[in-house]
């Protein structure tokens, strides 16, 4: 999928646990997985703006674009 998740990379700067965030979020770890890991098919921007405000960062620091094929770019 061209849409990538990085909300680990974000847990790992701030030292935080994935049920630590969920907790502070207001959403099941179980959901906060399926985001995480690139399964959800649509996050309410409710729930983006609670993951900036927690984690301190931009939705681009969570959300990003990578085309499709782009890393067979060259092979």
């Amino acid at each position: 999928m061209p849409i990538v998740i990085d909300i680990d990379v974000m847990l790992a700067r701030r030292k935080m646990s994935v049920g630590e965030l969920a907790e502070r979020v207001g959403i099941t770890p179980a959901n906060l997985a399926v985001l995480k890991n690139g399964r959800a098919k649509a996050v309410r921007f409710t729930t983006l703006d609670a993951l900036c405000k927690v984690l301190d960062c931009q939705p681009g620091d969570l959300i990003r674009h990578e085309p499709e094929g782009a890393a067979d770019v060259g092979t």
